[in-house]
């Protein structure tokens, strides 16, 4: 089951009772205070893994404690540490303030292991207390409570491309051919339910990371369709791939210009992102069909056409400018998939090389 977003209440250990203890040896006359000191209290840690690709290890937990110290003993014995509560959430996940909504961690590298609740210390045994005034003392500290906080964890897949469209319109076949994810994939709308991540690989060494979320419609971001709800999982993506269906009844540039006011409802920063665009399902139309439909649409948008080694009409861009791309592909007859997945390689690596350098 996918879930991401969970709501919890943590606790750190409290610290351990001091105790109150006197020598009582024989052939020792003068015994003293040998009261040990108390355990710390466990602390509350979060541990990013890679492995770890959903919230729902979380379900039905609403409150997580980690263990108290344990009380001194006699004969100045420590009592025992509580035991740490280790989170394990997949990369991607943020820990915010229930109360006040503010972002306490943003975990996304794989192997981070952050501190955030420290338990109570151990309060201190009566041995430390002993002076030459008050020589028998019969107190001991209270070990200090621990800490807690309300929290959400909120988690936003990362991933390199992000795929955005209407429902139906390819994208769960597009990932399962350029990809190793294994979507749902049926001839309705909607079938994707839930976000999906595949590693595309480009080569022998080279691979990227791309994201499908459920269908966008009109209105997404105004909480209408399943899209709104999974639109944060490619917050963090760096690119986007528009995938366009031209056998919809929808028009080419309508289906485009919906899709980026619904992305700069959501997020205008999103919507800004490096993008290209693919005409899909161009297999169910005849070329001159598909080329009249594409000439169309490269028009709207004010960009020159070329053409490719199946006929079709294509855009690449050379003048920096956004698309980066309009390529018309066809995941089910393999059309154009290999020149997507390099030119979608390329654009991530242009995007991370501009990032590095700024």
């Amino acid at each position: 089951m996918f879930i991401d977003s969970v709501k919890l209440t943590l606790h750190s250990g409290k610290g351990g009772q001091g105790a109150v203890s006197f020598r009582r040896e024989k052939f020792v006359p003068k015994g003293g205070p040998d009261g040990g000191d108390g355990g710390k209290g466990g602390d509350v840690y979060f541990l990013v893994d890679k492995n770890t690709h959903t919230l729902s290890h979380f379900k039905g937990k609403k409150v997580l404690k980690a263990k108290n110290g344990r009380p001194g003993e006699g004969r100045k014995r420590h009592g025992k540490d509580g035991e740490d509560l280790v989170l394990v959430v997949p990369p991607g996940t943020q820990v915010i303030d229930e109360e006040s909504g503010e972002v306490l961690l943003d975990l996304i590298h794989d192997g981070e292991k952050v501190l955030f609740l420290k338990g109570g210390k151990g309060g201190k045994g009566n041995w430390h207390f002993r002076s030459a005034s008050n020589q028998r003392p019969t107190y001991a500290q209270p070990g200090l409570p621990g800490e807690s906080k309300t929290v959400r964890l909120e988690l936003k897949l990362i991933a390199d491309v992000g795929l955005v469209g209407f429902p139906n319109v390819g994208k769960s076949t597009l990932i399962s051919v350029i990809s190793n994810a294994k979507p749902e994939i049926a001839n309705y709308e909607f079938t994707t339910l839930t976000p999906k991540l595949g590693v595309v690989k480009v080569g022998e060494t080279e691979s990227f990371v791309v994201a499908d979320i459920p269908g966008i419609i009109e209105g997404a971001s105004e909480g209408k369709g399943l899209g709104l709800k999974f639109l944060k999982h490619i917050e963090r993506t760096k690119t986007l791939l528009y995938l366009i269906d031209l056998t919809s009844y929808r028009e080419p540039i309508k289906q485009f210009k919906i899709l980026q006011k619904e992305l700069a409802k959501f997020s205008p920063k999103l919507a800004n992102r490096a993008f290209g665009i693919a005409l899909t399902k161009v297999d169910a139309l005849s070329i001159d069909e598909a080329n009249k439909k594409i000439k169309t649409f490269l028009e709207a948008l004010k960009l020159p056409h070329q053409i490719d080694r199946y006929g079709y009409f294509f855009y690449l861009d050379k003048d920096n400018l956004k698309p980066h791309f309009v390529l018309p592909i066809s995941a089910v007859s393999n059309i154009n998939i290999e020149v997507l997945k390099f030119l979608l390689y390329q654009l991530v690596k242009k995007v991370m090389s501009e990032e590095s350098s700024s």
